[in-house]
């Protein structure tokens, strides 16, 4: 009788749940509505497999993973309390996104950096592998051409860091969620942003040694193509008034700097 009722109060908070995410109103956003979609099915997912677990485990026996388990429901839960509220909840639901994207790029370039300091071995990190060969094969170190060649590409990734911080900043300054089209403006520039951050993982995982030169253009090239479309939504979109055209500008024109010298050093391969 107790687990009965216990499986009817689990079986109504989990409807109740996913009703409130139906409820949420399209209108809304799809910034906000995807982080209520992803924070709901955290916590039906998480319900399930708990459920899973105490059916696998012997009768009146508590073991470690049902109490994984519970913590990991718990955890979902508490997420939801962090999700963005107030009048503006797309508006806060874009800045968390742009955060998001930026700490990402912040770590890939403060790694490239690291990795790529006069001297150092970009494999420093990785255990002596038999198929990895000997630390004096040439493959797992830069030649001088290497290096700059990756100094432009390192200034696009850093490119790509002041264009998220810039539209993080005029999104949390100008950000308007008053009217449908300020809505999707809005949408929209969290959409392209969150391209960012994977292209530029592209691009650094192909920076490695033995460097494949083609394979580097292109990432360069489609990180480039991505960035210019972030700036040119911001450019358009109502959180760039006249005061803010500046920095778009400057920053077309060094992601167009960068990659034209990494299309220079890549000439031959073409």
């Amino acid at each position: 009788q107790d687990c009965r009722k216990l499986s009817e109060d689990v079986q109504n908070a989990i409807l109740a749940v996913a009703t409130v995410y139906y409820w949420l109103p399209k209108g809304q956003g799809t910034t906000l509505r995807k982080m209520v979609r992803d924070a709901t099915t955290e916590v039906v997912e998480g319900m399930i497999q708990l459920t899973e677990t105490i059916l696998n485990a012997p009768l009146e026996s508590l073991s470690q993973e049902q109490l994984i388990s519970t913590g990991g429901v718990w955890e979902a839960c508490e997420q939801v309390s962090s999700l963005p509220r107030g009048e503006h909840y797309n508006q806060a639901a874009v800045v968390s996104a742009l955060a998001a994207c930026l700490g990402v790029v912040k770590d890939a370039l403060e790694e490239m950096e690291h990795a790529l300091v006069e001297g150092q071995d970009p494999y420093s990190d990785i255990m002596e592998d038999e198929e990895l060969g000997f630390r004096g094969n040439r493959d797992t170190y830069w030649s001088e051409a290497d290096r700059k060649l990756l100094s432009s590409c390192v200034g696009l990734m850093k490119a790509s860091k002041a264009c998220l911080k810039k539209v993080l900043g005029v999104v949390k300054a100008y950000g308007k969620v008053d009217s449908p089209e300020q809505i999707a403006q809005l949408d929209d520039l969290a959409d392209i942003a969150n391209e960012i951050s994977p292209s530029v993982d592209e691009l650094a995982l192909s920076m490695y040694p033995p460097v494949n030169e083609l394979a580097v253009r292109l990432n360069a090239a489609k990180l480039a193509s991505v960035l210019k479309k972030v700036l040119e939504i911001t450019k358009t979109s109502h959180v760039c008034p006249p005061s803010e055209e500046g920095w778009v500008q400057f920053l077309t024109d060094a992601v167009d700097h960068n990659m034209n010298k990494i299309k220079n050093f890549t000439q031959g391969q073409l």
